[in-house]
């Protein structure tokens, strides 16, 4: 039976047979210790526990993980299986361990989970840094339950290596809708934006995240991968945990994301993905991000509210 085709208007990205091989050539693999200079800016294909011990000690600025939740899970050609909860603590403090020491002194932490695994994400982390916030962010897909409530958040922690970090609050600010503005004894607007087609405030970002858009199938950022996070997602937390040109480890890249907006945003990265498709598909992301450097959502320099339109973006027809 032949391949079904996709929709006209379906943007997700695959690969073909001559993109596999064209990505796979570029793909790092460690045999021994590697120079910082040898893995900046590349996507390294092998599972972190046999990678581990060739990486350089304190090189990294910020470490996200986005590791496999407590679930049982399919991620193409590997399956990973639900756990007894010590049983996961043991998995997640098994590698989480040794990544320690390729932290710099102030570097910060942000470990993704589920409702099942953000306690033992908790309890793992907090052994070996400095536990700052707990972000919670609604993840809009999802089919309904019948019998449960729906889950529609996930959470990530928010660590630090030690209490000298980076945060910059007021490169992370989000853009919201002014229901009722007021205005000064001048009579100019107070602490709000007032604009054509609305009036805004930027306000100062909370723990509660729910104006992120989970890929689908119309958007340019989405792949064929089950737990793909968002651009907008990584993007907050890397202009609110580096600098420019500091460096972005993934142990668990999937199809690139973290390494696809650390370029975006002018800084360096590190990959590591076992599967080479994902590490293909994260390749070609790559590629395409050095002639588009849009995020989905974050225009002017602030992140703007979910279906919340500024007139910049209304004039490209850029849907947020």
């Amino acid at each position: 039976m032949p391949e079904k085709k996709p929709a006209k208007l379906n943007r997700t990205l695959r690969l073909d047979k001559a993109e596999i091989k064209k990505y796979a050539a570029g793909l790092v693999k460690l045999t021994e210790p590697a120079k910082i200079n040898s893995i900046v800016n590349k996507v390294i294909n092998q599972d972190i526990f046999d990678v581990i011990e060739f990486l350089p000690s304190d090189f990294v600025d910020l470490l996200f993980i986005d590791p496999p939740y407590n679930i049982s899970k399919r991620f193409n050609k590997i399956d990973f299986r639900e756990m007894d909860l010590y049983e996961y603590v043991k998995w997640l403090d098994s590698w989480l361990s040794k990544v320690v020491r390729l932290l710099k002194k102030n570097a910060s932490i942000y470990i993704c989970g589920d409702w099942k695994s953000s306690a033992a994400i908790f309890v793992t982390g907090s052994k070996y840094f400095e536990v700052r916030n707990r972000i919670t962010w609604e993840r809009e897909k999802g089919r309904g339950a019948k019998k449960n409530w729906k889950n529609c958040t996930e959470d990530i922690w928010f660590f630090t290596k030690s209490k000298n970090y980076i945060f910059n609050v007021n490169d992370v600010k989000l853009r919201r809708k002014v229901i009722a503005p007021y205005k000064d004894e001048n009579r100019k607007p107070k602490d709000w934006i007032q604009k054509k087609d609305g009036n805004f405030r930027d306000t100062f970002p909370s723990n509660i995240w729910n104006d992120i858009s989970v890929p689908f199938w119309s958007m340019p950022e989405n792949t064929d991968h089950p737990t793909q996070k968002p651009e907008k997602l990584l993007a907050k937390i890397i202009l609110a945990s580096t600098e420019k040109s500091d460096l972005v480890l993934d142990p668990f890249l999937g199809s690139g994301t973290t390494a696809v907006v650390a370029k975006k945003l002018g800084r360096k990265y590190v990959g590591i993905e076992v599967d080479e498709y994902y590490c293909c598909l994260a390749e070609k992301r790559l590629e395409l991000a050095e002639s588009n450097k849009r995020i989905q959502g974050y225009e002017d320099g602030v992140f703007w509210e979910r279906n919340t339109l500024s007139e910049q973006v209304k004039s490209k027809k850029i849907s947020i």
